[in-house]
């Protein structure tokens, strides 16, 4: 069918903002564009005036007479949904502004965040097949709009526990970890959640600005050192750093909704939120071309150690992400990962590219070491 064989290839062929939308109208030209989410009323012109033959309009709001027009043209027209908290057909990636929007206004659970956690909820429950279809075509999305931010660029993932609190010494290192890796001219990508990830997600937002600005930082922090008992104000310390030194560095946070209890964190630039956990851990890791470095964790940082470990034992070209586990006593007497980690590599191409450090300095400097920047 002509609707499947797009005018180019891959992401060439997506309109995701209305500039974007505007320049290829101006040609005269829609033909085989896949068109996202847009809000179009006001360009019935341009639709009227352009050929849409083999386009496909996703989640995209038109004029009736601008629908039936593309349509005739053989566009497909998948129409906005409506009643969901979320958009499926989102070209772009969340902003920690978008998820919090309406946090000082009516709290947190009048947040997009907090109501599509409990549309999840509630969906999982009864089964919906509906429900169920949106969430995979939302997720799809998502992964294609982060595959657009992250191409080209080296990414080193930042794994570790989310109870790990504001104003303790392991978090104030695990943010200038994500600073200095940042500052290396690494995309720091992390789990997008409290804890550990947020103290990198702040590190790397922390990166353009002085030294000082991250330990006056952590001590505003440190007066909400976690997200219970109020999400609310945890997320408010988080933007009231945000707003007193705007323009910070830019990271990637990787949340799911399927953990939607603990809540994104807001130093992450750009927010890749999933409904499915298995998805997102599969993305992340296999996003983080330049490694992964595991600070102290608990059974989903152990997890996240193995399914890395995994395609790396199966590497063959002897280009295995490194790794680099920080804090020998948790993961050799706490919870022994190493052992079994370096068991696994021996004899193997991965085996030159794990490494057991103390210290998140040590991380860093092992980091670009075994990635070879």
């Amino acid at each position: 069918m002509a609707i499947l064989q797009p005018h180019g290839h891959g992401h060439d062929n997506e309109i995701e903002t209305l500039d974007a939308f505007d320049r290829a109208a101006a040609g005269g030209s829609l033909v085989g564009r896949r068109v996202q989410s847009l809000d179009l009323t006001d360009r019935t012109a341009a639709l009227l005036a352009a050929d849409a033959t083999a386009a496909v309009f996703l989640g995209c709001r038109m004029a009736p007479d601008a629908a039936a027009k593309v349509r005739a043209d053989g566009a497909l027209v998948f129409p906005p949904v409506p009643g969901v908290p979320f958009d499926p057909y989102r070209g772009l990636l969340y902003t920690p502004g978008e998820l919090f929007d309406g946090l000082d206004r009516d709290g947190y659970a009048a947040t997009p965040d907090a109501r599509t956690y409990a549309w999840f909820q509630r969906t999982m429950r009864d089964g919906d097949v509906f429900a169920s279809m949106l969430r995979a075509v939302h997720d799809d999305a998502i992964s294609d709009a982060l595959d657009e931010r992250l191409a080209s660029v080296p990414v080193v993932g930042v794994m570790g526990g989310h109870a790990m609190a504001r104003g303790t010494d392991a978090y104030a290192g695990a943010a200038r970890l994500g600073r200095s890796l940042a500052r290396a001219g690494l995309t720091v990508a992390t789990g997008g959640g409290p804890g550990a990830m947020e103290a990198a997600n702040l590190g790397a937002y922390a990166a353009p600005h002085p030294d000082g600005m991250l330990d006056e930082a952590l001590l505003l922090l440190g007066k909400e050192p976690s997200y219970a008992p109020s999400i609310g104000d945890w997320a408010r310390a988080a933007f009231d750093v945000r707003d007193r030194w705007p323009e910070g560095g830019d990271s990637i946070g990787i949340p799911t909704w399927f953990y939607g209890h603990e809540p994104p964190n807001a130093f992450a630039g750009h927010i890749a939120k999933y409904f499915a956990n298995a998805t997102r851990e599969d993305g992340l890791l296999a996003r983080c071309t330049a490694g992964v470095v595991y600070l102290p964790g608990a059974a989903g940082t152990v997890q996240e150690i193995f399914d890395n470990a995994t395609p790396n034992y199966y590497e063959s070209r002897g280009e295995p992400t490194p790794m680099v586990l920080v804090n020998r006593t948790h993961w050799t007497e706490h919870l022994p990962a190493w052992p079994l980690l370096r068991a696994l590599a021996e004899g193997r191409p991965m085996a030159a590219r794990i490494a057991l450090v103390d210290t998140v300095e040590e991380a860093a400097r092992e980091l670009l070491r075994l990635s070879g920047l």
